[in-house]
């Protein structure tokens, strides 16, 4: 047992303890902090405040008779600006948005702003540069339901000589109208927002889930939005009822998010938990999902964002997380024009969730929709109905369901056909299985190139539940199929069990090359 720092500010820091249990320890473990009893905690990874600047530290926790230590310390600051001194009450009733961005903007470089135990009614808040930001434990920044008031940015915003553009709202891969985020972070860097406080988007099916595919105004807000940003850091706190997706980084990089809880009613619509789109180098460690959509969504624009930027998602780390009720644990897609390449998955447990891993491309999405190199290791699953998607023919969008999109005959490889690589899963537990161990349906013109299964288990619940392993048209419900797998160019099994189906272990077809141990 070694412990490692994930994450640390003046006055905070994440642990992250190197083991092979997942998410949380079978006996919980005693944090000491510099030879004193600290917390009791039964997580991996634990993250600890109220520290001093500038100071040493050392971390120790006990677990079962054995002992692991790390030391360090912790971060320089220069001043706090506590909002309440500039206007904010915290009240529940006062518009405190003005206060707080005033702080934010009086901030100096390596300077807190620290927004104490209240209730702050807030629309949008704007970060800047060189800050922190604390949410500390006992406040709430609620957010105002009335779309009226919130900031709106239009989709695409062209230049005065004609030839470039400022892309700047955004709705499911497309430049479009959207309002500004609860908080909003524009080409900024260096920002760690952080602590154990609540943001609160307040939505409900009275005001932001109503008649959801309808534009009012604008598109709905996401809960933390995220443009061009980089060396962007959150850490600890909550985050529920969002109006869409919760955190949408969207064409920035070097991210890192740390130890949060997000919660959405699981009915809910589009409150994806994370999703990061065209960004590179992001680490996502510790996080708890329990939603109504996608907890984490891979993206990269739609045909045009794709094709005009072809900046990809790539080189993303998710770890230690628990995943509950969402219908797809770690999706990629289906806005992935630009591709996606070098996705991690390691020590990560999926709850009730439709699917576990869940790739959704199409024809259309365009030759620069490449999806490759993406791993999945040590992940325990249980009650997910299909483990593993692969989906070719998602039918999104108002051609989905078109005879191009949804043909099962090899059509000519164009500029429109998308391609899928190579995918990796390793050492998986997936017990209370319902739909099918598996579901991998790639384009007969495209076929996937390789799967590699190995060390994966899965078994099915004895009250398994009938239902559609994938959204594609003429799917029929089924219950308590095996891996079910069409159009590969190569897949390798080895040491792979199902039981308690119905009918054979493997159903394939259209595979090229592939070996069962």
């Amino acid at each position: 047992m070694k412990l490692r720092v994930a994450l640390k500010t003046a006055r905070s820091v994440t642990i992250e303890t190197m083991t092979e249990q997942i998410y949380e320890f079978n006996t919980p473990g005693t944090i000491y902090v510099n030879g004193e009893r600290y917390a009791e905690t039964e997580k991996v990874v634990f993250s600890l405040f109220d520290l001093k600047p500038d100071t040493d530290y050392t971390i120790c926790l006990e677990r079962d008779g054995k002992k692991a230590e790390i030391s360090f310390r912790t971060d320089y600051e220069f001043v706090t600006i506590n909002v309440r001194e500039v206007g904010a009450k915290g009240d529940g009733s006062q518009d405190d948005t003005s206060f707080i961005q005033a702080a934010i903007m009086a901030c100096p470089k390596d300077g807190r702003v620290l927004i104490p135990k209240g209730v702050y009614l807030i629309t949008s808040l704007f970060l800047k540069s060189h800050i922190k930001l604390e949410i500390a434990e006992g406040a709430e920044l609620r957010a105002d339901i009335d779309r009226n008031k919130f900031p709106r940015f239009p989709g695409m915003i062209e230049s005065y000589d004609e030839k470039e553009d400022y892309n700047l709202g955004t709705w499911e891969g497309n430049p479009l109208p959207m309002f500004a985020g609860i908080i909003t972070g524009i080409d900024v860097e260096d920002v760690v927002i952080y602590g154990r406080g609540l943001i609160n988007g307040q939505a409900d099916f009275d005001n932001w889930w109503h008649n959801v595919r309808q534009m009012k105004i604008a598109y709905r807000p996401r809960m933390v939005f995220l443009e061009r940003c980089k060396n962007v850091s959150l850490q600890g706190f909550f985050l529920k009822d969002s109006p869409a997706w919760v955190l949408h980084p969207y064409f920035s990089e070097n991210l890192k998010f740390i130890d949060l809880t997000i919660n959405n009613p699981a009915n809910s619509h589009n409150t994806d938990g994370l999703d990061p789109e065209s960004c590179k180098n992001v680490e996502i460690l510790g996080l708890h999902f329990s939603l109504g959509d996608d907890c984490i969504a891979i993206k990269s624009g739609k045909i045009y964002m794709g094709k005009r930027y072809k900046v990809p998602s790539e080189n993303i780390t998710i770890r230690q997380c628990l995943m509950e009720d969402g219908h797809g644990a770690v999706t990629v897609g289906s806005e992935v024009g630009a591709g996606v390449k070098n996705i991690h998955v390691e020590y990560c447990l999926f709850r009730h969730t439709d699917r576990g891993l869940r790739i959704k491309t199409r024809r259309g999405r365009g030759k620069d929709s490449v999806l490759s190199e993406i791993y999945f290791d040590h992940i325990s699953m249980d009650n997910v109905m299909t483990p593993f998607v692969v989906n070719c023919f998602y039918f999104c969008d108002p051609d989905g369901k078109s005879e191009y999109v949804q043909s099962r005959e090899a059509l000519p490889v164009d500029e429109r056909t998308p391609a899928i690589k190579k995918l990796y899963f390793t050492n998986i537990r997936a017990r209370n299985c319902h739909v099918a161990a598996s579901f991998f349906y790639g384009l007969p013109e495209q076929k996937i190139e390789r799967i590699e299964l190995k060390n994966v288990e899965v078994s099915f619940a004895d009250d398994a539940k009938e239902g559609k392993p994938a959204m594609l048209s003429g799917m029929e419900d089924c219950c308590k199929k095996g891996f079910l797998i069409n159009n590969v160019e190569t897949l390798i099994c080895e040491d792979v069990k199902v039981s308690g189906q119905e009918g054979q272990a493997f159903d394939i077809s259209n595979v090229d090359n592939y070996e069962i141990k």
